[in-house]
Order: C-alpha cells, then sequence, then structure tokens
C-alpha cells in the first residue's frame, strides 16, 4: 500500500447547529455592553471531520479540506501568516495539535456563507470542539464558545458578538443575558413537546440568494451607538424584543413570538433603513399576504443574508408562500430546517476511511508495503 493510502488512526467528527431569528442582537456586542438575546439553534448542522495520522517525515502536519469552497491545501501551522481561510486556521493555531499527531481536516456548511445564520461561527465551534476531542475533550461548550468568539475576535480583529457560538455550542432555544460583554448565561428554554413541534413546523429560514458583507452601514451604526452608549433607544428596543420572545415561547403562545420577531426586525431599521434591505422587505410583503404571524432579518441586517419567517396555522399557507417567494426571485431559495435539540458535538471513531479525493497528504517519497 502506498503511504498516500494509508488509513487514519482514528477520525473525529463533530457537528454544530447554525442560529436563526436572533431576537436582541446588536445587544451582544462591546459597544452594546450588556445585552439580551433570544436565539435558536437549528440544522443543517456544520460539519467538521478530522482524520489523524502519524507524524511522520515527508507529511504535511496539516491538511485543509475547504469542502464548500473546493478548496485544498497544506498550510504550515508553525507558521506566523494566515494562508486562504483565516478562522479555519486560527481556530488550529489557538487550539493546538498533539506533537505526534498529522492531521486532515474537512469541512462543509449545508448553508451558504453569509446568510447571517451565524455559520462562521458554527464552523469554528464544531472545529474547536473537534480540535479539543484530539487532545483529550476537556473544555466545555461555554468554553468553546469563548474559544471561538477568541478566535475572530482577538486573533482576527474582527467585529463579533457572542451570541453565535454560544448557539453553536448549545443548541436549543436559548436565553443569553450578556453582563458585561463578553460574558453572559445561557437559559435554554425547555419548551413542552407539543410548542417545538409547532415551533418547528412553523418556521422558516429563506436565504435572500447573496452573502451578507459587513458595509459602511454597519460601521456607522457602530460608531453611533458607541457615542449614543450601551442606554440609546434602539438597543434597549432590541433587548425588550428578546425579554417579548422569550415570554411568548415559555406561555407557548406563538402569536407573541411573531410580534416580537415583527418588533425587533422595525428596531433594527430604526437602527439604520438599510439594515431591512429591498430584497428583505420583498420577502416580508410576501409573507404578509399569506398571513405570516412575524418575519425577523437575521443577523445584523443589510443587504444580503436571509430571513426567520414564522407562519400561521396553515400547512398549505406556508407551503404557498414559500412557492411565491421562489417565484417572485430566482435567487430567493426556502433552506429547510429543523430544530436543533442539542448543540455542539464531537467523537471519535476508529480509522476506517482514507481521506476525500484531492485531500491526501502530500509526500516527499513514496513507499509500498
Amino acid at each position: 500500500m502506498g503511504r498516500s493510502e494509508q488509513k487514519p488512526l482514528r477520525v473525529i467528527h463533530s457537528r454544530a447547529p447554525i442560529r436563526i431569528c436572533d431576537n436582541g442582537g446588536w445587544t451582544d456586542t462591546w459597544f452594546a455592553g450588556n445585552g439580551k438575546v433570544l436565539n435558536i439553534g437549528v440544522g443543517p448542522c456544520s460539519e467538521v471531520e478530522i482524520e489523524v495520522y502519524p507524524c511522520e517525515s515527508g507529511r504535511e502536519r496539516c491538511m485543509i479540506h475547504a469542502e464548500n469552497y473546493g478548496d485544498c491545501y497544506a498550510w504550515d501551522v508553525s507558521g506566523s501568516a494566515w494562508d486562504r481561510h483565516p478562522l479555519l486556521e486560527a481556530s488550529i493555531r489557538y487550539t493546538g495539535l498533539p506533537d505526534d499527531v498529522s492531521i486532515c481536516v474537512t469541512l462543509y456548511s449545508h448553508v451558504p456563507a453569509g446568510a447571517s445564520t451565524g455559520t462562521s461561527a458554527s464552523i469554528a465551534v464544531a472545529l474547536i470542539a473537534a480540535l479539543d476531542e484530539l487532545s483529550g475533550g476537556r473544555r466545555a461548550p461555554h468554553e468553546v464558545a469563548y474559544a471561538a468568539h477568541h478566535v475572530e475576535t482577538v486573533l482576527l480583529g474582527q467585529q463579533s458578538g457572542i451570541q453565535d457560538q454560544l448557539c453553536a455550542a448549545y443548541g436549543g432555544v436559548n436565553y443569553i443575558e450578556i453582563s458585561k460583554y463578553p460574558h453572559a448565561t445561557v437559559s435554554q428554554l425547555r419548551l413542552p413537546d407539543p410548542i417545538w413541534w409547532e415551533l418547528e413546523r412553523r418556521l422558516v429560514l429563506i436565504y435572500l440568494g447573496k452573502p451578507h458583507h459587513s458595509s459602511q452601514t454597519h460601521e456607522r451604526v457602530i460608531r453611533h451607538l458607541e457615542v449614543a452608549g450601551s442606554t440609546a433607544q434602539p438597543l434597549e428596543a432590541l433587548r425588550a424584543a428578546a425579554e417579548l420572545a422569550r415570554d411568548a415561547l415559555v406561555a407557548g403562545h406563538l402569536a407573541a413570538f411573531g410580534q416580537a420577531m415583527i418588533q425587533n426586525t422595525e428596531a433594527q431599521r430604526h437602527l439604520h433603513p438599510d439594515l431591512v434591505g429591498p430584497e428583505a422587505q420583498r420577502v416580508i410583503e410576501i409573507a404578509q399576504t399569506h398571513a405570516a404571524a412575524g418575519w425577523k432579518v437575521n443577523g445584523a441586517g443589510g443587504d444580503g443574508g436571509s430571513l426567520t419567517l414564522l407562519c400561521g396555522a396553515s400547512s398549505a399557507a406556508k407551503r404557498a408562500m414559500i412557492r411565491q417567494i421562489e417565484q417572485d426571485n430566482s435567487l430567493f431559495e426556502s433552506i429547510p430546517i429543523r430544530l436543533a435539540r442539542t448543540g455542539v458535538r464531537a467523537w471519535t471513531v476508529a480509522g476506517q476511511c482514507k481521506s476525500a479525493p484531492g485531500a491526501h497528504f502530500p509526500r516527499s517519497s513514496v513507499s509500498s508495503t
């Protein structure tokens, strides 16, 4: 058997949910100082697979296969610079690798990048949990979330709240209180099965067909809020929307939950009108004609991204709404989702496979056995 055909010693898998319907988003940030967020973890989950090999001469220590991008490359763990995918590379460097192994990491997301569903946080949480499993699995979910947040904000210098990482770590329906950024407490809502099932049946995720990107609009909003302070009226309105969403779900009152979603979207619009873009507004208008109970522009809002819709009681009306949305604009897409009862999971199996095509470790030589 050639060296490139060698089976791994073991394979580590991990999965982490994405986030939708983040009532109170924007208040989990450094410029808000403290906040309240109600969010929901859903599948399809982000997936990470790590093939573990012995560290041998001629074998690259780390191969990264970013499957969504069709990108597979060797990355120098000991180097000082980022290469093609800084989030993945920084997560690996921060978590570290045991000295006696080489790895091939394959990552995949079922949801497009830039969908405003916390996909990058989900990938980072899943990757750090898998690397932690490789080293003995000592980190609790909260610690995995904070590690992923540290990678984005400190190592990469990006703007990031804490709610996405916490949702990926815990899954389920979460009420998150940020006492002093980034320190937060997560209270998971234990909904009765009928309410859980009904919420799952009525929620719809609509991707607007193009990725959300940080923009000058967001920078202007951040500068304004930094000056206005943590008690700025728009931030208070967002915190109130999170509380209303929590209370509505605890009471099993989905109509009130829909109203909290609408209130949050209007608070986003008040922050800056461009945070509810024309494509999002068009989807909202269609949803209204089909008696939807609520709508929430996911994430910070702005150009592109996605919306969460809460449909009315009729499943037929839900299907008709989805058909009209997708017919209205060929870029609009309904992404099937299910509520995630669990957060990030990582587990090990015996090595029974070899790397995916194109993902083999480069070798300086090949020998046969």
